[in-house]
């Protein structure tokens, strides 16, 4: 699972990837020159160039884990199917889905939804099990010995997660279990529960060594932003942290690489029938919101009220398309995701998912071209595993799979309705991209801001989280307050907009991800640019529409 939300566990008493201070709560949407960090530049271009200007409504699908639609920062901003009377359980606009008020849920079905499910790579060798496990290989076919050669593959690979992963739960068990302690420690020394940070580092711990490590900790915390005041407190958010790593751990082994686990018994579709579209049910916020809530904050959440965080755009509507489970997203899912926003008037769809294998890439490919053909633009997560997605797979993308031609050679054609995105940090400097963000000087085409996002949360809380999948949205609402104030422009021009007015800093050596050797930022995508709102408006102020308007 290419997880789109990067969570960050303690390590060795590291609560942050680097050693840096968070930045401003709302940095995301500002500008480089005005405030010295590479967001968006979303408040400047909506406080010079679109101030007193109005957009139209544009509808934006998130395909993800589900939204919290009546989130006190999200609520007025959903989509509203306006063919469907909510609650009795007719489909009165004929759509094929029956009270579909928000959008839809592709993983549940009439007796529940999936929480947590298998790595794809897991349902390959689960479906190759029961064909190879007992073979003998001297007697396979030339055809049978290159399958069994694959599943091979996928067994060595499900079997080395499942003991790193058992590895690993013991130990941050154990490590829970000493960072308690330690806690323990600190409170006995001070003899009082109420601790600043002041009389923290007033300690000092020579002749205590049972100090040293409960008060390197307590510092990174503070270098992350979080306020600690008692020993109580520190207590609960050190188990809450590693609880969330132990779960991590438990997840892997229960579910992403246990082959026996199939969860379609719950969806109650015919999952081998790629064709069939209406199943699922109308629940778009799922037993876990927080990654789909996150992203649709950071697209729309309401600007004009007095709660939380500002999003990117106004004149949003979020439309929630439940399609991605604590484990791989099913490419039957990902397709009817794609079709169903298509249908019901999205005219952007953001995609903060990923995986390494897709056996059904087809049907997707067929989904893609049909948002194409009816003018939707897709911007999908780069990933987060600090790799080049020039040589490394991560789908979906926008490369259609090979079909041979007349000839006999194998060519493939590429999706122009699709953004690709990696990760930013807060600074233009060595650390400019995210140390975790995937990259591409071919297939991954632009950067946005992806740490320290803070955005909406599951009960009407808020939060940070970092990754693609935070830099995906930013680049969606970019988008989106291009299609509302220009309407004329098609999805294939508004791609072209961010593309060519991306701020590209010019000779900015950075650190490659996933490695300590120093690249020219340009090299790392197709427009050697960072996302910015303000250049993309002046641009859009110049260019012709090509989009027909229906006559008023």
């Amino acid at each position: 699972m290419k997880k789109g939300l990067l969570i960050l566990f303690i390590g060795l008493f590291a609560l942050v990837s680097q050693a840096q201070q968070a930045p401003a709560k709302d940095w995301f949407l500002k500008d480089l020159t005005q405030d010295s960090v590479i967001g968006t530049s979303a408040d400047r271009a909506y406080n010079e160039l679109l101030k007193g200007k109005k957009g139209k409504t544009v509808v934006v699908a998130v395909i993800d884990s589900g939204v919290e639609d009546d989130h006190e920062d999200l609520k007025d901003v959903m989509w509203t199917n306006p063919g469907e009377i909510a609650g009795n359980g007719v489909d009165d606009d004929h759509n094929g889905y029956i009270d579909d008020i928000h959008g839809w849920n592709f993983i549940g079905g009439p007796n529940g939804n999936v929480d947590g499910d298998n790595l794809e790579v897991t349902r390959l060798y689960a479906q190759m099990r029961y064909k190879y496990e007992k073979a003998d290989p001297d007697k396979l076919t030339k055809k049978q010995k290159k399958e069994y050669e694959q599943y091979l593959t996928y067994k060595k690979k499900v079997e080395e997660e499942i003991e790193k992963a058992t590895k690993r739960l013991e130990q941050y068990k154990s490590r829970k279990a000493q960072m308690m302690t330690m806690v323990d420690n600190l409170e006995n020394f001070m003899k009082k529960d109420s601790v600043t940070f002041d009389q923290l580092y007033s300690i000092d711990p020579s002749g205590h060594p049972e100090l040293m490590a409960p008060l390197s900790v307590l510092k990174q915390i503070e270098a992350g932003g979080i306020e600690i005041h008692s020993a109580d407190e520190l207590r609960n958010f050190l188990s809450k942290e590693l609880d969330r790593a132990i779960k991590y751990f438990q997840d892997k082994i229960d579910f992403h690489y246990n082959p026996d686990l199939n969860t379609r018994s719950i969806v109650g579709d015919n999952y081998e029938n790629l064709d069939e579209r209406y199943y699922g049910n109308n629940q778009v916020e799922g037993p876990d919101a927080f990654h789909g809530t996150h992203v649709a904050g950071i697209i729309a959440a309401n600007k004009y009220n007095d709660h939380g965080i500002r999003g990117i755009a106004d004149n949003v509507r979020i439309m929630s398309v439940r399609t991605v489970p604590n484990g791989d997203e099913r490419d039957k899912d990902v397709a009817n995701a794609i079709r169903y926003a298509v249908d019901n008037g999205a005219s952007i769809i953001n995609m903060s998912f990923g995986k390494a294998y897709s056996p059904h890439k087809e049907a997707v490919d067929a989904a893609v071209k049909y948002a194409q053909k009816h003018d939707v633009l897709l911007v999908h997560a780069a990933g987060n595993d600090s790799e080049n997605n020039d040589v490394t797979d991560n789908f979906p993308n926008d490369i259609y799979k090979k079909k041979k031609g007349i000839c006999g050679w194998f060519h493939s054609k590429m999706a122009k309705n699709w953004i690709e995105v990696g990760a930013l940090n807060t600074k233009l400097d060595e650390n400019a991209v995210a140390p975790f963000s995937n990259y591409g000087k071919k297939n991954v085409d632009i950067f946005a801001p992806g740490m320290f996002i803070y955005s909406t949360i599951p009960d009407n809380s808020y939060g940070n989280a970092q990754g693609t999948s935070m830099a995906c949205p930013a680049v969606v609402g970019v988008a989106a307050a291009i299609r509302s104030y220009f309407p004329t422009l098609t999805a294939l021009q508004v791609k072209e907009i961010l593309m060519q007015s991306a701020f590209k800093p010019q000779h900015l050596m950075v650190k490659k991800p996933g490695s300590q050797e120093k690249v020219d930022f340009s090299t790392l995508s197709v427009s050697g640019g960072m996302v910015n709102l303000y250049n993309a408006v002046k641009l859009a102020m110049r260019t012709k529409g090509k989009k027909k308007m229906p006559k008023a």
